[in-house]
């Protein structure tokens, strides 16, 4: 049986598209164009995944998914016109999966959705690919230790156990000087660079860190 996305979104042209979109990917559809309605549907019928604009009538994007979250995991990719980091992180502490900023490409929108339900619902939401050791403070692929400076370890343990969140710089930053507190913020960028190489000899042609434009970085297994 295929997944249902519900978009809610109250631009109609949009939420038209976005539905073609995910009909062609093979998905089912609803539209709902108010935030009091879809927290309704949501509570009778429960989708695999929601499509969720930040700007809505009724109640807006950011109480809905709070509410959601309230009694449902269902995976949450929020829209939004605000390109502020506030605005981003605000969603992604209510409890967003993923963010998608307009004007976006349906075709990424897309991506991002299978790739959110392939993680919740796939056989690697069952198996994960990371182990993460706090006992040994240690991060594990298979049978093998990553070798992590204690800044690294702390940034990817925190990013691995939410999957598909994005991480500011800031956060980040935060979370690195748990243990050293002369990181500095454009050791960041570093501290991702030798993370991806060590996580790419462990997984050749895998990609698990990736860049969010504007934001910071996401893990995705």
């Amino acid at each position: 049986m295929s997944p249902t996305i519900l978009i809610v979104e109250d631009e109609g042209d949009l939420a038209a598209i976005v539905a073609d979109y995910v009909v062609a990917a093979g998905f089912k559809a609803e539209v709902i164009a108010d935030g009091i309605a879809a927290l309704a549907g949501i509570r009778r019928t429960p989708p695999d995944l929601i499509v969720l604009d930040l700007m809505l009538p009724g109640l807006d994007g950011l109480a809905v998914c709070r509410a959601v979250r309230a009694f449902s995991d269902v995976p949450i990719l929020m829209l939004t016109a605000r390109v502020e980091e506030i605005d981003r992180l605000l969603g992604l502490e209510a409890g967003a999966d993923d963010y998608v900023c307009k004007p976006f490409s349906p075709r990424e929108l897309v991506a991002r959705i299978k790739t959110i339900l392939r993680r919740s619902h796939g056989p690697e939401a069952r198996r994960p690919l990371v182990e993460i050791d706090e006992a040994a403070h240690a991060a594990r692929i298979g049978p093998q230790t990553l070798d992590l400076t204690p800044s690294e370890y702390n940034m990817f343990a925190a990013m691995a156990k939410r999957p598909g969140t994005a991480f500011s710089r800031a956060q980040l930053l935060d979370i690195a000087r748990r243990d050293n507190l002369d990181v500095s913020d454009r050791a960041i960028d570093t501290h991702i660079k030798n993370l991806r190489r060590k996580l790419a000899t462990a997984l050749p042609g895998v990609e698990i860190i990736h860049s969010i434009y504007g934001l910071g970085y996401r893990v995705d297994l």
